[in-house]
This record gives structure tokens, sequence and C-alpha cells, in this order.
């Protein structure tokens, strides 16, 4: 009597008799889909897009420089300038446990980097091996990094920003060959991997040159370091930004509540506030989809009031010889749960479509708003909406038809009521 998919045929034949109503409410419903899919898609699209212009400069990092105290401390006055050395890094390293990776930087501005008849002024950077991890400056195929032998034997190489070796060398390799800074022939050992940096502290990556720190160190006669980088240990950066101050403050005699005798930029506090904006966003936008998506439920809800007023009789009949409330209104639900999904799945397939092919715009265009992603988050979150805008749209009207008069609804059934 009731299994089977006598009820699917059913069901069929009662859609096709309100072909435009189906239409209609399969339309609603597939396009409130696609308005959640795709809402959502590039809501998280430009969230990753922006923590990647983000990390561009490095992830979860900590820039740090030294100031002039501001309090008096042990005799000593305000305004006593701080200096810091590479020990200074190795000091937080060893003393720090909140630390996970650490390097000092030297930087020098307007240096001459020249190459037969080209030239260009450009900040060099005298850094350590543990800069390329904590500023993502990874280098192109077939190059490298600065390495542990570099820096002990004071090797005359260099790695070159992308647009620096642009400038230079053109579409010409540049690995191997050699530029003079200042005079002083350089070998170039790599060039940075394109990237998007928006966030930066002296400029873009890509219009500098790095070189091993011993060397920067004998060529330009820098005793004191620029700035020194360190990544806390997740969830721990305020606990490793406090003991910074404390081991330093011990090391160079300056109190360690006195904030302003150091420069701290922790670039974790941009990641938490991204979190926090784009979950208020992409929450704002599914709302509005899910509000779209909620017009095509009513439509779906009034479709199968009508399917359950036209199938009066035959709910009369089935209660007759035995059917439960239950069956009935777990057929009705399941009827409406069809409509929904089937809508539900053209939608998913338009948005993938338009997914894909927003893969294919320009990159200028991606750079600016990022591509839209149907990640599964995204896709979690539609099913659930689906889902209840199924439960809904379909338990009301079947809550109707489970709970009519066997009698009543075979006398209705029968005059065409």
């Amino acid at each position: 009597m009731y299994g089977g998919f006598g009820f699917l045929s059913q069901f069929y034949r009662d859609l096709r008799a309100q072909k435009l109503r189906t239409v209609l409410t399969l339309f609603g419903i597939t396009w409130g889909t696609v308005a959640v899919v795709l809402l959502l898609a590039f809501g998280v699209g430009l969230y990753r897009r922006s923590l990647a212009t983000m990390h561009g400069m490095g992830e979860r990092i900590v820039i740090l420089w030294a100031q002039k105290t501001t309090k008096p401390y042990k005799g000593m006055g305000i305004g006593r300038p701080i200096r810091l050395r590479d020990e200074d890094a190795w000091l937080i390293k060893r003393e720090v446990p909140e630390v996970e990776a650490v390097a000092p930087e030297y930087s020098r501005w307007n240096v001459k980097l020249k190459r037969g008849r080209k030239a260009t002024n450009v900040r060099i950077s005298g850094v350590y091996p543990a800069f390329e991890e904590l500023r993502n400056l990874f280098p192109q195929q077939g190059g490298r990094f600065i390495n542990p032998l570099d820096i002990r034997h004071r090797r005359r190489v260099i790695f070159l920003g992308d647009e620096v070796k642009e400038n230079l060398f053109g579409e010409e390799e540049a690995v191997g060959k050699t530029v003079t800074l200042n005079g002083i022939p350089f070998t170039v050992i790599g060039v940075l991997r394109k990237k998007v940096q928006t966030s930066s502290y002296y400029g873009k990556d890509s219009r500098a040159g790095f070189i091993p720190a011993s060397t920067f160190r004998s060529t330009f006669g820098h005793r004191y370091i620029n700035n020194l980088i360190f990544r806390p240990k997740p969830g721990l950066s305020k606990e490793a930004i406090d003991k910074v101050y404390r081991v330093l403050g011990t090391r160079h005699r300056f109190d360690p509540e006195d904030r302003d005798a150091l420069m701290v930029w922790d670039t974790t506090g941009i990641d938490k506030f991204l979190f926090y904006f784009f979950f208020g966003l992409n929450l704002l936008l599914g709302i509005g989809g899910a509000c779209t998506l909620a017009v095509g439920g009513i439509g779906v809800a009034n479709i199968m009031y009508v399917v359950i007023r036209e199938r009066t009789g035959e709910i009369g009949i089935k209660m007759a010889v035995g059917a439960k409330p239950r069956h009935i209104l777990s057929q009705f639900m399941l009827e409406t749960m069809l409509v929904v999904a089937t809508g539900g799945a053209l939608g998913f397939g338009i948005s993938w479509a338009a997914v894909e092919a927003a893969s294919l715009l320009p990159d200028k265009v991606k750079d600016a708003v990022g591509t839209p992603v149907i990640s599964p988050p995204v896709a979690l979150a539609t099913v659930l909406v689906l889902g209840a805008v199924g439960f809904l749209a379909g338990y009301f009207p079947a809550k109707r038809a489970a709970s009519m008069d066997p009698v009543q609804a075979l006398a209705l059934g029968k005059f065409g009521i």
C-alpha cells in the first residue's frame, strides 16, 4: 500500500498538473541556493585574498624597533636611546620560550645596484636564513635564499626582489649572474617568487635586495640592527611580547613597563580583526541569501498545500485502511524534500559553474576581490539552510494532511473539495 515508488509517480503527476507553479517554485529554490552559495563563496574568497595580501609580509610575526626611554630607571634619566644588536635576537630566542623563531635585520636605503648599463636604487637588507620563512621570502625555481654558509664566510651573494630582477635583467635568467652593489660585485643566488603584498614596514620586498647579515656589516660598517622580527607561538603573542620587554629591559637597563622604549607591531592583531570582520560579513551575506531561499520555501509550502487539497480523497482512503498519521506526515515531508533537493542540486550546479568562470577572470580583478571558493563550510552551511527551508516548508502542510479525519477526508475527496 505504502512502499515502493508509487508515491513518487503520484507526486510527479501532481507536479505536472501544476506546471507553472512547479517551475516557479523550483526557480525560487534554485535562485535562493545560488544566492547563498555565491554570496558565501565570494565572502570566503575575499577573506582568503585579504589574508594572503597581509601575509605577504609574513604570517603571525611581530616587528620590533628600538626607541628612546620615556621613564627614569635606576638613576638613569629619560630620552636615552636603545641600540639593539644581533645578540639581542639570540637572547630572545634563548630566554623567551613563547617565541618559536627570531631574526635581526639591517637595512640601508638608496643603494645603487647595477648590471652593465642598467642601474637602480634599492633598499638592501642584511638578514639571516630564518628571515626567509618569517617574511615569506621564497625563491623562484632554480634559486635559493641565504644559508648559514653565506653568513659564516661573509659571501658576496644577493637575493633579488622580482621587480628588481626585471629592472636589471628583464626576461634573462638572473641566478648565477653578477651585479655590483655600490661598485662591489655580488652573485645573484635567487629571485623572489612573485607574491601579493599590501602591508610592509620598509617597502615591498619585490623592490629590495637581501644579502647575508655578516656581509652587510663588513660592507656598510653597521654595528646596530634596524629592527628584529620574531614569531610567537600560536595564541601566546601577548605573553611573548611582555617577556621580550623584560628580557631586553634587563639587558639594556630600561623599565620593562616603559612601552615607548621599544616600538612593537604585532601583526597577529590584524589577523584577529580580519577573522571577526569577515565572520560578520559572511554571516550578513548568509542571512541575505537565506532570506532569498526562504521566499522559495514559501513557494514550496504553497504548492504542497495545493497537492494535499487535491489528494484529500487519497489521504482519506489510506487512513481508512490503516495508514497512521506518521505515515502521511512522512510521505508529504519526503515529497517536499524532493522538491527542495532538486532545486538545491540545480542551484549548486549553477553556482559551481559561476565559481569556475570567476577563476578565469584577469589577475587584476582577482587581486581586488579574490577568487570565490565553495569550501566545505560553505557547502555545509548551504545544505543546512536548504534542510531547514525544506523541513519548515513541508512540515506544516504535512501536519495538516496527517491530522485530517478519515471520514471527512473521504467526503471532501468524493466531492472534489
